[in-house]
This record gives structure tokens, C-alpha cells and sequence, in this order.
């Protein structure tokens, strides 16, 4: 990636899973906040901007639907990205239709995470380029 890095909260309970994440993607040159709580995450929602949200489905203070719910309220534009282990077809319906754009199921490849969060980065981007030279 050239110029800036993006930016992307990564909400994750699980301290193993949300280090490695966190350092995957930071070996791929994105810049990663991370925290623990629905709450904390809606609170760096509205303190900060960044390119994409990642989320875990079931957190200690409620269920990561919740949370996408609440960014949106937030944030109508930025990606959502769910990587849980909720791994039935109705947890990723669910997750769609609460705002987010895309579902991983964990464990996956490192690449798998990472081109997902690439791609979907630079949909918004593009999609916002289109909307302002409208």
C-alpha cells in the first residue's frame, strides 16, 4: 500500500486471536486499534475515523450484530467485516442484513483475512471517489 495506511478497529475479545490478527495486519502495512468491549468500540466510533470495521460475533457485553447495529448509527459508509466462528449460514444473513458488507468465518488463511479487508477497502474508496465526482 502506498501513501497512508488504513485504518481499521478490530473488536475482538479473545487476547490470542486479536494479537494475531492485530499483527497480521500490521505485517500487510495497515494501521490496527483494537479493544474488547461493544462499548469501547462504539466509543472509538465516534472519537475516530477509520477505513474498516472487524468484528468478532459474540462479545463479553453483548453479541457483535448488536454492535454492527450501533456503528451504523455511527458510521453508514465504512466497511463492516464480521470474522467469527459463527460458522452457520443465518449467523452470516444476520450479519448482512445488520449493515455489514462481508462474513469470515475463523480459523481462515492469513491471505484469506487480509485480501477480504484489502478488497473491501477499496470498494469504499472507490465507490466514495464515484459518489463525489457525481
Amino acid at each position: 500500500m502506498q501513501g497512508n495506511k488504513h485504518h481499521i478497529l478490530y473488536i475482538e475479545d479473545h487476547e490470542d486471536t486479536r494479537e494475531l490478527v492485530t499483527l497480521v495486519l500490521r505485517q500487510r502495512d495497515f494501521e490496527v486499534t483494537s479493544c474488547t468491549t461493544i462499548e469501547s468500540g462504539v466509543k472509538l466510533a465516534y472519537e475516530k475515523s477509520f477505513d474498516l470495521y472487524l468484528l468478532d460475533s459474540w462479545l463479553p457485553d453483548g453479541s457483535g450484530l448488536d454492535l454492527c447495529r450501533r456503528i451504523r448509527e455511527i458510521d453508514g459508509i465504512t466497511p463492516i467485516l464480521f470474522y467469527s466462528a459463527a460458522a452457520y449460514e443465518v449467523d452470516r444473513e444476520l450479519a448482512l442484513k445488520c449493515g455489514a458488507q462481508g462474513y469470515l468465518i475463523k480459523p481462515s488463511l492469513n491471505s484469506e483475512l487480509c485480501d477480504l479487508v484489502s478488497m473491501l477497502i477499496t470498494e469504499s474508496v472507490l465507490t466514495h471517489r464515484s459518489a463525489i465526482a457525481s
